[in-house]
């Protein structure tokens, strides 16, 4: 009698145990599928736009550097920009290190009474 006892306990701690198994990786599977909607997928999605700017940029167009210099491209090479930052300063920057493209409402107007003041002193 109690060799059938202990026969059914094995066998009813066996099918637990396979289904443990997989119910083991059911968390791991929900985590993953929610880390990907929540941060893989938008930084790809980023990293592509971000490309595709890199790829439009032309002669004239306002930037901004990862270094928060403003300026306009006065060149283009394959790799470099050269970005006019004032009247007759060039600078050469790497395309990879532009971070933004300025539309003309975000670029840095100069106040022509900041320049008048200084003159006149």
């Amino acid at each position: 009698m109690i060799s059938i006892a202990y026969a059914m306990g094995q066998g009813g701690a066996a099918g637990q145990g396979a289904q443990g198994g997989f119910g083991a990786f059911v968390p791991l599977i929900l985590m993953f599928v929610i880390f990907y909607f929540l941060l893989i997928r938008p930084q790809q999605k980023k990293q592509k736009e971000h490309q595709e700017m890199l790829r439009n940029l032309k002669k004239g167009d306002r930037v901004m550097t990862n270094g928060g210099i403003h300026g306009r491209i006065t060149s283009i090479d394959e790799v470099t920009l050269t970005l006019e930052i004032a009247d007759k300063i060039r600078i050469k920057v790497n395309r990879s290190y532009i971070a933004a493209l300025l539309t003309q409402s975000q670029s840095p107007k100069e106040d022509k009474s900041d320049s008048q003041e200084i003159k006149s002193k």
